[in-house]
């Protein structure tokens, strides 16, 4: 008879210190990443920020600002080489049941119309689209479009 360990990672509150790995892993999977600063004042204005972790290695996080009974993500990314294996899917649902925790109704978001992935993960949990945000993103000399998703928790 044998027990297969099953590991998953940790989801922990994100901190000041982790802000170094966090930058390293915005920068490599996202042409316009989020600054340090943008870090750094969510965790100032008291965001729910959280990193998940596997072992002693961040691949991911997570940033939602719960305000009334809205919950607003604004940032949830994997680290390549951690994507494509179904993190992204139970990190989301992590941070769905925080925000149920939190007493949420509703979560928003905005989400490229290029990052299909993103897109696709989003539809699979059931978020449906209820606008689009003209010229919300930076994408060099012009503006992307922002779809924003709406999901009933």
């Amino acid at each position: 008879m044998s027990a297969q360990l099953e590991l998953n990672p940790l989801l922990r509150p994100m901190h000041t210190a982790d802000l170094d790995a966090v930058i390293r892993i915005e920068r490599k999977i996202y042409l316009h990443p989020w600054t340090r600063g943008n870090f750094r004042d969510s965790l100032n204005a008291g965001y729910s920020c959280w990193i998940y972790q596997f072992a002693q290695s961040i691949i991911g996080y997570a940033v939602m600002m719960v305000a009334a009974d809205e919950a607003h993500l604004l940032n949830l990314s994997i680290a390549s080489k951690w994507q494509r294996q179904g993190w992204g899917k139970k990190l989301l649902q992590q941070v769905l049941d925080l925000a149920r925790q939190h007493r949420a109704r509703v979560m928003l978001l905005e989400v490229r119309p290029s990052n299909v992935a993103a897109l696709g993960l989003y539809q699979g949990f059931g978020f449906k689209r209820i606008a689009l945000r003209q010229g919300y993103y930076p994408a060099g000399p012009v503006r992307e479009d922002a779809i924003l998703l709406e999901m009933r928790l």
